[in-house]
Order: structure tokens, then sequence, then C-alpha cells
């Protein structure tokens, strides 16, 4: 079994009807569902770089913006398994329809470009990496985020969020559509420490009506469970208190 140890000091989370620390624990509670429709104002941002920004931009940067609270120089890791695929998508129609494309639109349907307006709105020069590791992407974030604590870092912001599938691929879809986006201060491992081990398991069809692993890692994370296990592809993940 392979397994890292980490501490998390701040958690912060948005979804359409899912705001505040109360309730997110209503989430977690199972008290509170999250809705379809909204994004968050991201008035952090200023107004030249916050158009720019799409809905899965002003999610992951709203949250990134809260949890640092002012602080600089923390490296960032940015976890999507779609990214901005909705951008990409509108690029490929306008390409087939034989129109001209935006090199602007361009720019911002890559993995890393919400990285980017987040650091030129803060005017922060950190380590920004963006990941994408499908339906385990917020597992292998907290694997790179301990991989730059051995570089030293003392403390890293990890951030994980996605939305729903365009039309268009809504057949690939493998669990529940749904828009979020949660972020957590990550630490070297201290008194209370959490510990994310993964071992070989075999291969488990997913369900569409399945939350996407991450938002039950969120709810690890809040405090719902003492400990979550998440089987995707060939691998089980275990995130627990007691490790």
């Amino acid at each position: 079994m392979n397994a890292v140890r980490f501490s998390v000091s701040r958690v912060t989370a948005w979804a359409p009807g899912v705001a505040t620390d109360a309730e997110w624990q209503e989430w977690a509670r199972g008290e509170r569902e999250i809705g379809r429709d909204g994004e968050p104002r991201l008035e952090q941002m200023p107004a030249m770089l916050r158009r720019h920004a799409g809905r899965l931009g002003r999610m992951v940067c709203d949250v990134a913006f809260r949890v640092l609270d002012g602080a600089t120089d923390v490296p960032v890791v940015l976890c999507s398994r779609y990214g901005e695929v909705g951008r990409s998508v509108d690029l490929l129609t306008a390409l087939a329809n034989g129109a001209a494309l935006s090199p602007t639109s361009f720019g911002l349907s890559v993995h890393n470009a919400v990285g980017g307006l987040f650091a030129m709105s803060r005017h922060d020069t950190a380590t920004c990496i963006a990941l994408a590791g499908g339906d385990e992407s917020a597992e292998y974030g907290v694997v790179e985020t301990c991989g730059l604590f051995s570089d030293g870092a003392e403390r890293v912001l990890l951030v994980v969020g996605d939305c729903p599938l365009p039309a268009v691929y809504e057949e690939f879809a493998d669990v529940e559509p749904v828009a979020f986006a949660w972020g957590c201060l990550l630490e070297p491992p201290g008194e209370h420490a959490i510990s994310l081990s993964w071992s070989a398991a075999p291969p488990r069809a997913r369900d569409t009506r399945t939350p996407p692993a991450s938002l039950s890692a969120l709810r690890f994370l809040l405090g719902g469970t003492q400990e979550q296990i998440h089987d995707a592809g060939d691998l089980r993940w275990r995130w627990s208190r007691n490790g």
C-alpha cells in the first residue's frame, strides 16, 4: 500500500445553492442539495480579468481567493476532470462551421488558463500546477501537493472544481452532472494529520447517479466522515483521519 500524510488548516467551497460554511455543513450531513444554476460574483477579481472567467473559472477563483485570504507566494495545485471543456466545444463547433477562431477563446480553453487568471489578478508568481486525473483528480492533487512538501513548500493551496459536460458529451458522463469547486490549505502532517492511501482494486462500473468522487472527498474534509473509500479503475483510494 502507498500513502501520503498531510494536515488541512482551512476548507472553503462553492456550488449553486450551497455557499456559506453553514450551508456546506448542512450538505455534508445530507440536509441540503447542490442546485443546478448560478455562479459566484467573483468581486475579488478585477473586472478586466473577471470578464474572461467562465463558470468554472469563477467558482475556482472564488474559493481560491477565500482560502488564501490575502496570503501570497503559496504554491497552487488546480484539479479539474474536464476543465473549460465548454470553450473547447465552442471552438470545435466554429471550426466545423468554417468560422474564424478566437485566439483569446483558445487561450482560455487550455487546462491551466484558470490558474493564469488567478495569478495575474493577484500579481503572484507562486508555482501553479494544473492537473486532470479523471474522477480521481482530487486524490492526484493531494499526491502532487505532498510532492511539493518534499520540495520544501510549507503550505499549498489545493483547489478542485468541475462543471457538467456540454450536451454533445453527455452520453459519456459516468457520474452525476454537478457544478462545484472547493479549496483547502494543505500543510505537512501535524497533530491531526490525514492519510490518503491507495492500493490495487478490481475495476467496477460507475453509476451516473453517483456524485463525483471529488465531492465525496470534500464531505470527508468537512468532517462528515472518519473514512472515505473511492474505487476508480484499478485503484482503491482511502481517506482516513486515523492514518
